[in-house]
């Protein structure tokens, strides 16, 4: 069975595992796969921890008998996604990633029904998130949430390893209203 919960420190490595794993499968062949493959779960984690704990962000974690099968993390929108400039009128979802082998299941809607209901106790009306536009499969899973795109773009730049190079990544703003 299926349990949704706040993440807990001990939750990190394993957390930062399915990123990794979640961006390698659903990213291939919308990211450069050097990059892909350079992904390392124990950065990842390091990453995590700096920042978990934060009191304006919140991380709830899909589990099924303590294995952890995919994320939520939350909060207030970030400007130009930027952590230390945050929006308190509108909410955010920073990232949402199942293992792979999860997708499909009704996981990833557990977890974003859980992430709104949170937001909305929060008291926030409106919640945005950001989406590559060539990742047409999490589009769809947005659309059914009742996302839609409100015209902002962005870039997201990912860097080869080998040569440094940066490569731009269209990105997408979607928005709901939250009841």
């Amino acid at each position: 069975m299926v349990t949704i919960r706040p993440e807990t420190p001990d939750d990190i490595p394993d957390v930062a595992a399915v990123h990794v794993r979640a961006w390698q499968s659903g990213y291939a062949g919308i990211i450069p796969q050097e990059v892909l493959d350079a992904l390392d779960p124990e950065q990842r984690a390091a990453q995590r921890r700096q920042h978990h704990g934060a009191e304006a962000f919140q991380t709830l974690v899909a589990t099924d008998h303590n294995a952890v099968l995919g994320f939520v993390s939350f909060g207030p929108y970030r400007n130009q996604q930027d952590r230390t400039d945050l929006d308190p009128t509108v909410g955010e979802v920073l990232a949402i990633y199942l293992e792979p082998d999860r997708v499909g299941t009704g996981i990833g809607r557990e977890l974003m029904r859980a992430a709104l209901t949170e937001l909305t106790r929060r008291g926030y009306k409106e919640v945005r998130l950001w989406v590559l536009e060539d990742n047409h499969r999490t589009r769809r899973f947005y659309a059914k949430a009742g996302f839609t795109p409100d015209g902002e773009r962005a870039t997201y730049d990912v860097v080869v390893p080998s040569s440094g190079d940066r490569v731009p990544l269209p990105e997408l703003r979607y928005s709901r209203v939250l009841d």
